[in-house]
């Protein structure tokens, strides 16, 4: 068994199951102490392994990394992304408005605003407080993930995704201030000319195109390692606010599914926009979304 997964596995399911680290070490009957070096890859008995699945109310499967693995928190799914990602020298992504890894500064922090101010207006400011601090903090890592290990990454945005990001702002369908909408709103403009610009100038390691037909159904990715490759399917954008986003995300590195969905990103990177052409367009729902 290889442990130090099973342990990355352990912690994103404990931030899915929403419980605090010492409600299930005491569950278990072991020390907070044990359960971290559990999480950190120290040898645990199938039998833990077994008592832990019941706690967490998942398959034992899912915390030996055999199935697929689902995630209804975004927070969780955020961890789980950011602990395969570390293993990824390949990152394929269909479909959404941003390839969040190199996304600008100016998009961050407009997450922050954004999620700060609805976190004070929440009817439990602390824990909602404390819920973005970690969500944030998971992004950051992601940032910092990519900047460190620098992977080949193939985007595939999609028109529509990025015209609803213009449109709505970052951080969509959250209940804001004037001012902090209309910085979302800026921080979408300024994430679209900086995709364009990326577009025509193919930094290395990084190509992004353009879908300007029908999106796929859902997004997805493809991440390829030395030893494994995994299929992420998310309906988790990453500026879905960590409390309201409704849905089921899923990973899974089973053959079948990888070799589906690197033929269904194959045929959309052939027929995506791509270079000055696709920048060209990206550019123009910016101008059009202005205009609106």
């Amino acid at each position: 068994m290889r442990f130090a997964e099973i342990g990355q596995q352990l912690r994103a399911y404990r931030l899915e199951s929403g419980l605090r680290a010492e409600e299930i070490a005491a569950r278990l009957g072991v020390s907070r102490a044990a359960l971290y070096r559990y999480e950190k890859g120290e040898v645990i008995k199938l039998d833990t392994i077994r008592r832990l699945a019941e706690l967490l109310k998942i398959s034992p499967l899912s915390l030996l990394g055999i199935g697929v693995e689902y995630f209804g928190r975004p927070a969780a799914f955020q961890e789980r992304l950011r602990q395969v990602e570390e293993q990824s020298d390949q990152v394929l992504q269909v479909g959404g408005a941003i390839c969040y890894p190199v996304s600008t500064d100016a998009f961050d922090g407009a997450l922050t605003e954004a999620w700060t101010e609805a976190a004070d207006a929440s009817s439990d400011r602390l824990i909602a407080r404390t819920q973005v601090e970690q969500m944030l903090g998971l992004l950051t890592a992601r940032k910092k993930l990519h900047q460190a290990r620098k992977p080949n990454i193939i985007a595939i945005l999609g028109e529509g995704s990025i015209r609803r990001m213009l449109t709505d702002g970052a951080a969509p369908g959250l209940a804001l201030s004037e001012r902090a909408r209309t910085r979302c709103r800026l921080a979408a403009r300024a994430e679209a000319e900086a995709i364009a610009e990326q577009m025509e100038s193919v930094p290395i390691g990084l190509q992004i195109g353009l879908i300007a037909g029908p999106e796929p159904a859902g997004a997805f990715m493809v991440l390829r390692g030395r030893e494994r490759a995994h299929v992420v399917g998310s309906v988790f954008p990453p500026d879905a606010y960590p409390t309201s986003a409704t849905g089921v995300a899923f990973i899974t590195s089973a053959d079948e599914a990888i070799g589906t969905h690197q033929r269904v990103a194959e045929a959309a990177w052939r027929d995506a926009l791509k270079g000055s052409e696709a920048a060209g367009r990206v550019r123009a729902l910016v101008q059009e979304c202005a205009v609106e």
